[in-house]
């Protein structure tokens, strides 16, 4: 999709800090961390959210990476947090699917309150 910066960080165009990629999914550090360990991972294919017609293998791809970046960033044995903001009121601020994987630190089980 045209103006996306996650589609040029998918298609290679957009420089990123990867983590973990594969055919159909790119991980990469968030510029603006909310926690020690801030990953998210991104459909190259635009989707703007999970009701956007994602195919199922899309999906399975996107979810199967995030145990391989939490050991990849070393939490998998600590614990992380994965988030899914799917819309404006979930505060999903950029509008291609993206899962967010976070830890390193403590979490409560409140509202998470960050911005992307």
């Amino acid at each position: 999709m045209e103006d996306c910066l996650f589609c040029g960080i998918g298609s290679g165009d957009v420089s990123a800090k990867k983590v973990y990629e594969d055919e159909i999914v790119v991980a990469f550090d968030d510029i603006a961390p909310q926690s020690p360990v801030h990953t998210l991972i991104i459909p190259k294919e635009h989707y703007k959210h999970l009701g956007d017609g994602v195919p199922a293998e899309t999906l399975q791809s996107l979810f199967s990476a995030v145990p391989e970046v939490a050991r990849i960033k070393g939490v998998a044995e600590t614990g992380y947090r994965v988030i899914v903001n799917n819309g404006a009121d979930a505060n999903q601020t950029v509008g291609h699917l993206h899962v967010h994987v976070m830890g390193g630190r403590a979490m409560s089980h409140g509202m998470v309150s960050f911005s992307e």
